[in-house]
């Protein structure tokens, strides 16, 4: 036991992260049974639709589970509302001001962690009262900081300013990766291309072949101007840096962007015109398995990294 498998009354200190478009209930319930923490990912959810798949997981797991809630999308309150009614317990807060909600989920008993991406934002999401952060790294996918901290340093600069439990996230799909981030300071890890890429996801399957695809180099950060996101080069991304050369306004930016482009690539599988958001760690993952074997194999290479650190 750990302060993270303690909070979160969990085997593993192991939590899939909420991915937009990925984490429906099936991928959030196979990795509460396997012993870490699912995620529902709400951010690509209507309010009715993460009730949905609220009521779905509570059916396909009897272990701890909870709902990541991007703070910049619509529809906040009504979200909230419903993760009280159906008796979430857990709730992961991204992109926004820990103030705004902690105080309200923390009064019904439910658990609140915050990602953040920097020492700051770490210790105003402590004074706001949650109960954990998850520090985000520069390699994570989809939207990241504008602080362009790499998990390395980040994670030991976090623990050193915080008293809270941390979670490291952002470049980790390995057991050696967890068992670095831990050495580091973290109490546990949070893992989102690994997860995006398993047989559970909801993620189209196009787009689970294409991280398995995915190189070194093959990911940039972009839209830095609007909210930086990391994506798979491809024909959008393309499209992107040849607007970038005209010397564009956010206004432009946001034309070429539309709607629903995440949703294009990652959910219907749509490999030139959509938004395609993956981790630097892509590069990494060779295979698409169930969640039980990415736990085994994620558990078996932790045990013999551990190993080897001691012989050194």
């Amino acid at each position: 036991m750990n302060k993270i498998t303690q909070l979160f009354n969990i085997q593993y200190p192991i939590i899939q992260g909420g991915m937009i478009w990925n984490s429906g209930y099936k991928l959030a319930s196979a990795v509460s049974n396997a012993g870490g923490l699912g995620l529902l990912g709400a951010g690509s959810m209507y309010p009715e639709v993460l009730r949905e798949h609220i009521q779905k997981c509570k059916i396909a797991t009897n272990k701890p589970f909870g709902v990541n809630v991007p703070m910049l999308y619509p529809n906040l309150e009504e979200i909230m509302q419903i993760i009280v009614a159906e008796g979430v317990k857990i709730v992961f807060t991204s992109a926004g001001n820990p103030k705004t909600w902690t105080s309200f989920l923390k009064e019904k008993g439910i658990t609140v962690v915050h990602v953040v991406s920097s020492s700051k934002f770490a210790l105003k999401a402590q004074e706001a009262g949650v109960d954990a952060v998850v520090a985000e790294g520069f390699e994570a996918g989809g939207h990241n900081g504008r602080e362009e901290t790499t998990t390395l340093t980040l994670i030991p600069m976090v623990k050193e300013q915080i008293q809270i439990p941390l979670i490291a996230a952002g470049g980790i799909a390995t057991g050696r990766g967890m068992l670095a981030a831990m050495v580091l300071g973290a109490d546990g890890v949070q893992m989102g291309s690994r997860f995006a890429a398993s047989q559970e996801s909801s993620a189209h399957q196009a787009f689970k072949q294409t991280i398995v695809e995915t190189k070194e180099g093959d990911t940039l950060v972009t839209l830095k101007e609007l909210a930086p996101v990391r994506l798979i080069k491809n024909k959008f991304y393309n499209d992107l840096q040849a607007l970038y050369a005209t010397c564009p306004t956010p206004e432009a930016l946001k034309e070429l962007l539309g709607r629903a482009r995440a949703k294009r690539g990652m959910f219907e599988g749509d490999l030139e015109e959509g938004e395609l958001e993956i981790g630097q760690i892509a590069g990494l993952i060779h295979d698409i398995p169930t969640v039980q074997v990415i736990f085994d194999t994620l558990l078996a290479e932790f045990e013999m990294a551990k190993k080897k650190v001691v012989q050194l």
